[in-house]
């Protein structure tokens, strides 16, 4: 009897549990999703840039690896020695490239000869006084540097700058947004998301430079610093 009982008891609570739970799950699904918009702006600000980066170097050659070697140590040990004089601290000269390769002479049915070394050493100097960019780049020459590879301008505070931009572009972004909600009907509530967009390697501006003159002409022109951002509303 007893056994009876509770198995009636067990059926009876599987009813009363089981409306209960669909009513929950039909209750969930019946809910209104969330309306939302979404919007990406960005936002820019000018600026003047402040240092210089320029890749420059030495290239010698000679006969043996040893002797090319030689001479081109020497006068890149004038080279630095004649930018910190100029005041670039030892901090800012770094060297990306060390070769030594050999020269071959071809001749018809022949293997091969090698009849020289070469030797290239590069550095990149970073110039944090552009006033002085042309006397820099007139010492490297004097004193024996013969490759200069390019110079790139930046903003040394460039992060700080973008901060004006991160306004802007979240400005423009809450005029679209309110744009497109009052559109729709409804306006735009409060902030869910904001994401910004990850940094682009945008080329840096390059200078052409003469080096015939002692007064090089230097132009660094300016740099349009942008932040991207995408933002979510909800909407009432």
């Amino acid at each position: 009897m007893l056994r009876y009982n509770l198995a009636i008891a067990l059926v009876a609570g599987a009813l009363l549990v089981h409306p209960w739970a669909t009513a929950v799950r039909a209750a969930e699904g019946d809910r209104p999703q969330e309306r939302t918009v979404s919007v990406s702006a960005t936002g820019s600000v000018a600026a003047e840039p402040d240092i210089a980066t320029i890749s420059t170097g030495v290239v010698s050659e000679a006969e043996t690896a040893r002797e090319a070697l030689a001479r081109n140590s020497a006068t890149m040990a004038k080279v630095i020695e004649g930018l910190k004089a100029l005041g670039i601290a030892a901090t800012d000269i770094r060297t990306t490239a060390v070769n030594v390769e050999p020269r071959y002479h071809n001749t018809k049915d022949e293997a091969p000869r090698i009849v020289a070394y070469q030797v290239v050493n590069q550095v990149r100097i970073t110039a944090r006084d552009l006033k002085r960019l042309g006397e820099v780049l007139d010492q490297v020459v004097t004193l024996g540097g013969n490759q200069i590879g390019g110079i790139a301008f930046d903003v040394s505070k460039a992060e700080e700058l973008k901060d004006e931009a991160r306004k802007a572009a979240m400005a423009n972004a809450q005029r679209r947004a309110k744009l497109y909600a009052t559109s729709a009907g409804a306006d735009i509530a409060q902030v869910l998301t904001i994401s910004e967009e990850g940094p682009a390697a945008a080329p840096r501006p390059m200078a052409r430079t003469a080096l015939a003159a002692s007064d090089v002409p230097i132009e660094p022109g300016s740099q349009r610093l942008e932040v991207k951002i995408h933002v979510t509303w909800a909407l009432r």
